[in-house]
């Protein structure tokens, strides 16, 4: 993990415009908030299953390393506008000020814009695929992601149901799409990365990112629910506060922990026949669904 963390963090560092060029205000928030924080699951997860598209056909790290850039772009963009006070209304992200904290509102705003340009222009400036269709698919499926039917979908539904009393199947599909979706597609497109896979194992890959997606989000809400703020990062207990629907508050923090769980194992589950080509996406599940930040 910390090799490929090092190795992401180096690439943001080299493709993140320079804090220098104009306008510079922009570009140091950029870097603010992209730089020097997060666990970067999603591309440690395009990592490993990169490694899963087989042994002689894995994926080329160089190439996974720039989609690794790109979801991070993706990601971070994300974490901005949703701490913006017109949406979640958070001061606090990766133990440090928000960006609109820490810069302004007009620059959190086009920091996030200028984020998911960058992601895009990443991922069509570098040859990903030896396929220029199966490339075009990919920037198709983050688009996809990270759009209405996708991130900013999920996000719209969750700000439509503050203050109501959701069952797990709602916040499933909510959470399908604000928070899975990204996670979805950065296992699909490490895999794609590596252009070996059949249709039926993508769907296998497919399958357990969808489950070890929606499984993060769970462990999520846990945390949010009994974690503090300096172990997070990020505000602690604002769910609850905020009268936000979660799964703890739909099913308490014991089942909700066991939920998880079950989960994990379905998303093992949805990795046979992969055999130790998958032991990174099987270490990754682990580290999601036990981790304590």
């Amino acid at each position: 993990m910390s090799k490929v963390q090092a190795r992401v963090e180096s690439a943001l560092e080299r493709l993140l415009p320079p804090a220098a060029i104009a306008p510079r205000r922009l570009h140091e928030a950029m870097r603010y908030v992209v730089l020097g924080g997060g666990k970067r699951i999603r591309p440690l997860l395009a990592f490993a299953a990169g490694e899963a598209a087989g042994e002689g056909a894995a994926a080329d790290p160089g190439r996974l390393e720039i989609l690794g850039c790109a979801l991070e772009c993706i990601h971070a963009y994300s974490l901005v506008h949703d701490d913006l006070p017109c949406m979640d209304d958070d001061v606090l992200r990766r133990g440090k000020p928000a960006c609109h904290v820490e810069f302004d509102e007009a620059t959190a705003l086009l920091v996030g814009d200028a984020l998911q340009s960058l992601a895009f222009q990443v991922l069509s400036d570098h040859r990903l695929a030896d396929d220029p269709k199966t490339q075009l698919e990919m920037v198709k499926l983050l688009a996809a992601a990270a759009g209405s039917r996708g991130m900013a979908g999920g996000q719209a539904i969750d700000l439509e149901s503050v203050g109501k009393a959701l069952t797990v199947p709602e916040l499933e599909f909510m959470h399908i799409h604000k928070t899975g979706a990204l996670i979805r597609a950065s296992a699909l497109l490490g895999a794609r990365c590596g252009n070996a896979l059949d249709a039926k194992a993508l769907a296998q890959v497919d399958q357990f990112g969808k489950l070890i997606g929606l499984a993060f989000q769970v462990v999520d809400d846990v945390l949010d629910a009994d974690s503090s703020t300096a172990t997070l990062g990020k505000t602690a207990g604002k769910d609850a506060k905020d009268n936000k629907p979660t799964y703890v508050s739909a099913i308490g923090v014991a089942r909700a922990r066991a939920l998880a769980q079950e989960m994990r194992q379905n998303a093992l589950d949805a990795l046979a026949g992969f055999g130790e080509r998958a032991l990174r996406l099987r270490q990754l599940a682990d580290f999601i669904v036990l981790r304590k930040f």
